[in-house]
């Protein structure tokens, strides 16, 4: 008689202490869950705060122009050059490129080019007007019928067969590129998935060194939200006006064009027909490095200075 009343005892309490069990691992859940999100929440200002204090240590300047105001940065001295920097980046982009690949004997002129950072988008912003809006920056510091040659120190030109079936949806990116927060956990969590964005090869071994020069270009695409109307306008705009028929033959200022065989965005192919196409032009061939050219950096900054240097003195 007493194991069958401690036998119904102990069924009846069971339910009991699982359904106990249930609430604890679900307060447990809910509690590693929330801490989590503050964590995340907590790095993302913190990262955001450090970007932007990023920019704001650069001490850029806004400029009027004819074509609306104009964000710049001036890196070196001697003789002015612009350096304009790609898609989704701004100034701080051009810095690098400046610092990496011009040194401080040239003086670089680094806008922000329209829809980045502080330089808005127009409504009849195109490649042309942008090349309008560049003009005072020179004169700030050249005559205006003295600023030959000009040159943009990372001549990695659009391929010439843009598809714009290749783009995502443009909603999709009007969502995703205004979004300081969902670029954020993918440079910061999920970096590889944004190698093929940066123009790194498939298969392509990347050195401690590598990464971090990746990570260091990662770091200039935040904040996003301030550069979405220039990267939008360049993916669905700027990116195809080059199959509109530029007259490439017509350019007589020289030129360096400088590509690596294996670069997945700007194919070797287009670069050296568009190369082709431009008198006197100068070719420049990496062999491998992607289109960010890792590992050639000496290379390429030696080949620049050079150029530079050569034609420096060229006024048209």
């Amino acid at each position: 008689m007493r194991s069958a009343i401690m036998c119904q005892h102990r069924c009846k309490c069971k339910p009991r202490i699982d359904k106990h069990m249930g609430w604890i691992f679900a307060v447990l859940v809910t509690t590693a869950f929330l801490t989590l999100a503050i964590l995340i929440i907590m790095r993302f200002r913190k990262d955001m705060h450090i970007a932007q204090e990023r920019l704001n240590r650069a001490s850029p300047e806004v400029v009027q122009t004819a074509c609306g105001p104009i964000e710049y940065a001036t890196f070196g001295q001697g003789t002015p050059l612009l350096v304009i920097h790609g898609i989704f980046g701004g100034f701080d982009q051009g810095l690098n490129i400046a610092r990496n690949n011009v040194g401080e004997e040239f003086k670089s002129i680094i806008p922000s080019r329209f829809g980045y950072l502080r330089s808005p988008l127009p409504d009849d912003a195109a490649p042309p007007r942008q090349a309008d809006a560049f003009a005072p920056l020179l004169d700030r510091d050249t005559h205006a019928d003295d600023r030959c040659p000009h040159h943009d120190p990372a001549s990695r030109h659009e391929r010439t067969d843009h598809d714009l079936s290749a783009l995502p949806p443009r909603a999709l990116a009007n969502v995703l590129f205004r979004s300081n927060f969902i670029f954020w956990l993918l440079t910061t969590y999920f970096r590889s998935a944004l190698q093929s964005i940066m123009g790194v090869p498939k298969g392509f071994e990347l050195t401690p060194q590598y990464g971090a020069d990746i990570a260091n270009v990662m770091k200039t695409i935040l904040p996003v939200r301030p550069r979405s109307g220039g990267a939008i306008f360049d993916m669905y705009v700027s990116n195809p006006d080059i199959n509109t028929g530029y007259p490439f033959e017509e350019i007589v200022v020289p030129i360096l064009i400088i590509n690596a065989r294996d670069d997945p965005l700007t194919l070797y192919t287009n670069a050296l027909a568009m190369a082709e196409k431009i008198p006197h032009a100068r070719f420049l061939t990496i062999e491998n490095g992607g289109h960010m050219l890792l590992g050639h950096q000496a290379t390429v900054r030696s080949q620049i200075t050079s150029f530079l240097e050569e034609y420096g003195s060229i006024r048209s």
